[in-house]
């Protein structure tokens, strides 16, 4: 390989140092590793299939159709995190989501993915509020990930358009080379379309999935015009929906859109990597299967987001208040337990705080959820269980 016969010479430069050797024959392995995977990677791509990529509006980056969310890797060890984002990764995905706020997530990618750094798009996020803790976390996700730059550096889910402050110290690291590109992440579409006319993103991240309204899609159409890559979300609606392939099919009509899949099993990504080689189409028996889990899920229900945690009375507020639906769309066996009941009977001890309707990025009425949720539950499991 021609590029390792200058990286370093005692015998041309007999005064180089200790220091600087270390540090050539560091990045010697590092581009020798990168090469090879890059080259394991192209032979995998034409030994199968080479998975569509699009560019993601004015920042220029060509990421895959599907990215990984690495929201759900915080739930598991830390070698089979790191095992599950390298085999995405050596399967042709290349763009991963993930938070400051996520636990061990950008470390678990560091772990995974820090030698083909190069090869790759990490988009992270910051729920600062202050310059000091904005540096903090910056700081805090490269030594996680192992990296000295991100790709995408997102504002997390800011209840009002950031402060000029704010936005300069994104401008400023982004000066600095530790940002390339910056972007906001809304749940309320009133703040995501404020973030979108500012002008100040090159990227939105905003839930979509099946179920998104023509509202939701508009806001797809918004950011098309002002050349604004978006980064979907909740693509399963919180795990409301049973599969990607509505989903998929859906959004996959729009050019500047990258879903993210919350993946956590290789079963998901299995999923993920079959609609990839073959990509559902949006027929009529697609539109039928969409309209019939809309029907069912009409009205307020839990996203399962987990933002109004924790609970104080110790309720599982993300997985109680979309109870309802999740006996009926998955098996409910599981959540038949003892177990499950006890934790379901914790809605009793709500002490009326309402923090986690404040914290609702979908302003629902959570206790008013719970409540409901647990008449329902203990009639369910009466009927199926007589108990």
């Amino acid at each position: 390989m021609q590029f390792t016969q200058n990286l370093f010479c005692p015998v041309k430069n007999p005064f180089l140092s200790n220091h600087l050797m270390i540090k050539y024959f560091r990045e010697s392995c590092v581009n020798i590793t990168n090469v090879f995977s890059s080259r394991i990677g192209q032979m995998k791509e034409k030994g199968g299939f080479q998975m569509e990529k699009i560019v993601l509006g004015s920042t220029g980056i060509h990421a895959t159709r599907s990215g990984f969310g690495a929201l759900p890797v915080q739930r598991l060890s830390k070698e089979e995190a790191a095992r599950l984002l390298r085999r995405a990764y050596d399967s042709g995905i290349n763009f991963f989501d993930t938070a400051n706020a996520y636990t061990d997530s950008e470390e678990k990618i560091g772990m995974a993915l820090a030698d083909v750094r190069r090869n790759l798009f990490i988009a992270t996020k910051t729920g600062s509020s202050t310059p000091d803790e904005f540096w903090k976390h910056l700081e805090l996700s490269l030594t996680r990930m192992k990296t000295d730059y991100i790709d995408i550096y997102q504002f997390h889910n800011p209840a009002k358009m950031p402060s000029d402050e704010m936005m300069s110290c994104m401008i400023k690291a982004k000066a600095q080379g530790m940002i390339r590109h910056i972007g906001v992440t809304a749940h309320r579409l009133d703040t995501a379309l404020t973030e979108i006319e500012s002008g100040a993103f090159e990227t939105m991240q905003f839930p979509l999935s099946a179920l998104s309204s023509e509202d939701d899609l508009n806001l797809v159409r918004l950011c098309k015009e002002k050349n604004m890559g978006v980064i979907g979300m909740k693509g399963l609606a919180g795990g409301l929906l049973t599969s990607a392939a509505p989903s998929m099919a859906f959004l996959r009509r729009f050019d500047n859109l990258v879903p993210i899949w919350g993946i956590q099993r290789d079963s998901e990504l299995d999923e993920v990597l079959e609609l990839e080689k073959n990509p559902p189409v949006l027929d009529e028996a697609m539109m039928a299967r969409i309209e019939k889990d809309r029907k069912d899920l009409a009205g307020d229900f839990c996203r399962g987001c987990g933002y109004c945690l924790p609970c104080p009375a110790g309720i599982p507020i993300n997985n109680a208040a979309r109870m309802p639906q999740l006996l009926r769309r998955s098996p409910y066996a599981p959540y038949m337990t003892d177990e499950w009941a006890e934790q379901m009977e914790r809605i009793e001890n709500c002490i009326g705080c309402r923090a986690c309707a404040r914290r609702c990025p979908y302003q629902l009425d959570t206790p008013a959820l719970l409540k409901a949720s647990l008449a329902d539950y203990r009639q369910f499991r009466a009927e199926h269980l007589g108990k």
